[in-house]
Formats: C-alpha cells, structure tokens, sequence
C-alpha cells in the first residue's frame, strides 16, 4: 500500500455509497422495507454483503443486491485507480 491509496475509510464509505445508489437507482427510497449495505476492508481484503427486502414489481431485488455487490467493487477498485 502507498502513501496515494485511499484510506480504508474512504474505501468502506465508497463501496456503501455505491452499493446504495444503484439499490435507489432500481427503487425508491419509500418502496425499500429494510436495506443493509455492510462494508469492511481489512487487510487488504474487501468484503460487501448486500441485504435488500423490496417489492419484485419492477426488479428482483436478489439481482438489485448483487448488482449493488458488484458495483461497490468496481467503485473501490477505480478507487485505487487514481
């Protein structure tokens, strides 16, 4: 790790922000019951977990979480990118 990577803080607070934003990109806030985005890194090892509980109406929420997984990755690893 070098002295330009991102704090683990600000690697946690970017993997929940996007996890977060494509959930409220698929529904919105009033729609969602219970919504669980939990983060760590530690040791150089990122680990997000998504919990969704919403309405299938418009999308599956078991693929919204997974997308919201997959998108939190991405944003940390542009993250290290810069």
């Amino acid at each position: 790790m070098s002295a330009a990577d991102p704090s683990d803080e600000e690697i946690v607070r970017t993997a929940a922000e996007a996890a977060e934003g494509i959930v409220f990109k698929h529904y919105r806030q009033s729609e969602v019951d219970d919504l669980d985005v939990t983060v760590s890194f530690e040791d150089g090892t990122l680990d997000v977990d998504v919990y969704l509980n919403a309405p299938e109406d418009d999308a599956d929420p078991d693929e919204v979480a997974d997308e919201a997984v997959d998108t939190a990755i991405e944003a940390v690893d542009e993250l290290f990118e810069e």
